[in-house]
């Protein structure tokens, strides 16, 4: 198992947040995404490592950046 924490910005609603855990969840390997709204942290859990490119190119999908990890 693994787990990464990246800052998101731009969410500011639960449909932000649905759209942010949709995209990353396709990821392969990602077993599990928790978006914290009023921090930005989307907290990803893999079933092995996930390259941080991959998570930023997913949130960028989802029309938002992530501005650290």
């Amino acid at each position: 198992m693994s787990t990464a924490t990246y800052t998101v910005t731009g969410m500011t609603c639960g449909h932000c947040v649905s759209s942010v855990t949709e995209e990353v969840t396709e990821i392969s390997g990602v077993t599990d995404v928790a978006v914290d709204l009023p921090t930005g942290a989307v907290t990803v859990t893999s079933d092995g490592e996930i390259s941080d490119d991959a998570v930023r190119a997913a949130v960028r999908e989802a029309g938002y950046e992530v501005t650290g990890s």
